[in-house]
C-alpha cells in the first residue's frame, strides 16, 4: 500500500466526502483523457446522461453475449464485437459521469457515490452472467468470478467507510483494466474461437473463457481475503490504541477526582483541628 494511502487513512467526519485514490495501471493514460473529454463535452451533455449510457452499455454487453450463446458459434460472430463496443461505451459513460460533474463543479458526492457504485454492481452481474449464459465460460466459474468481484467491491466500500479513503484498488487492476481484458478476450474469440486449453491438474482441456474467469475468481477471492486480514489488523490496532487512550483518560479523571476529595478531607481535618485547639 502506498505511503499516500497510509497517511490519509483516518476516520472521516460525518459531512466529509472520502478522499479518492485511483492508482490503476492505466491511470496515467486514463486521467488526462477523461479530463480532456470533460473539457470538450457539449453543455447539453450531463453527468446523469453519462450514467445512463453506462447502464445501457451493460445491457448491450449482456444482450450481445446472450446472442452469441443462441447462435452456438463464437468464432466470427459479430456479436462478440458488439460486446466489445459495449465495454467501450460502458467505460465512456461510467468513467466520465463523475469526472464531468467534478469538472463543472456540480458534484453530488453522496448521491453520486451511491448511484455510481450501485450501477457498477449491476454491470458486473450483467457481464459475468452474460458470459456464463453464452457458454463462453462455465456458468459455475462465471458465478464464482462474479462473487469474487462483488466481494472485492464490498471490501473497497467498507474500507472507504471506516478510513475515509476511497482506494479503488491496491493491485493496479481496476474496472478499466478488466474492460480491456474483456475486449482482448472478445477479439481473440472472434478470430480464433473459444479455444480449449490444457490446464495442469485437469484431465480435459478447458475453454479460454473458463480459464480467464477462473483466474479472475481466484485473484479477487485472494484479494478480498488479504484486504480483510490486513485492514482488519490495522483497524484492530487503531481501536486498541484508542481504547488505551480512553482508559488512560478515565484513569487521569479518576485520579483528579480522588485528589480533589483528599484535599477536601484534608481541609476538613485542618478545620476540625483548629476548632479543637481553640477550645
Amino acid at each position: 500500500m502506498s505511503e499516500t494511502v497510509k497517511q490519509t487513512e483516518t476516520k472521516p467526519k460525518e459531512d466529509a466526502k472520502p478522499d479518492r485514490i485511483n492508482d490503476i495501471l492505466l491511470g496515467p493514460l486514463e486521467r488526462p483523457a477523461l479530463r480532456w473529454l470533460a473539457a470538450h463535452m457539449p453543455d447539453w451533455v450531463s453527468s446523469d446522461m453519462m450514467t445512463g449510457l453506462g447502464v445501457f452499455a451493460s445491457l448491450l454487453i449482456f444482450f450481445a453475449y446472450v446472442m452469441v450463446g443462441k447462435s452456438g458459434e463464437s468464432r466470427g460472430n459479430w456479436f462478440m464485437m458488439v460486446a466489445s463496443l459495449g465495454f467501450v461505451l460502458n467505460w465512456f459513460g461510467d468513467s466520465l459521469d463523475g469526472t464531468l460533474a467534478r469538472y463543472r463543479h456540480l458534484e453530488r458526492p453522496n448521491f453520486g457515490f451511491f448511484i455510481d457504485h450501485s450501477i457498477d454492481a449491476f454491470s458486473a452481474v450483467a457481464i459475468f452472467l452474460g458470459l456464463g449464459i453464452a457458454g463462453l465460460s462455465d456458468f459455475t466459474v462465471a458465478t464464482f468470478a462474479l462473487v469474487g468481484y462483488l466481494l472485492a467491491m464490498i471490501s473497497v466500500y467498507l474500507k472507504t467507510h471506516v478510513t475515509g479513503v476511497f482506494v479503488m484498488t491496491n493491485i493496479k487492476l481496476g474496472p478499466t483494466e478488466i474492460r480491456l481484458i474483456a475486449i482482448i478476450f472478445n477479439t481473440i474469440v472472434f478470430f480464433s474461437g473459444n479455444m480449449p486449453i490444457k490446464v495442469p491438474g485437469f484431465a480435459e482441456p478447458i475453454v479460454l473463457g473458463t480459464v480467464i474467469l477462473g483466474a479472475v475468481a481466484i485473484i479477487l477471492g485472494l484479494y478480498f481475503a488479504y484486504e480483510t486480514i490486513i485492514v482488519g489488523r490495522k483497524l484492530a490496532a487503531q481501536d486498541e490504541l484508542a481504547l488505551e487512550r480512553r482508559k488512560l483518560k478515565a484513569e487521569k479523571k479518576a485520579a483528579r477526582k480522588a485528589l480533589k476529595l483528599q484535599k477536601r478531607m484534608l481541609k476538613k481535618e485542618i478545620k476540625a483541628a483548629k476548632k479543637e485547639a481553640n477550645r
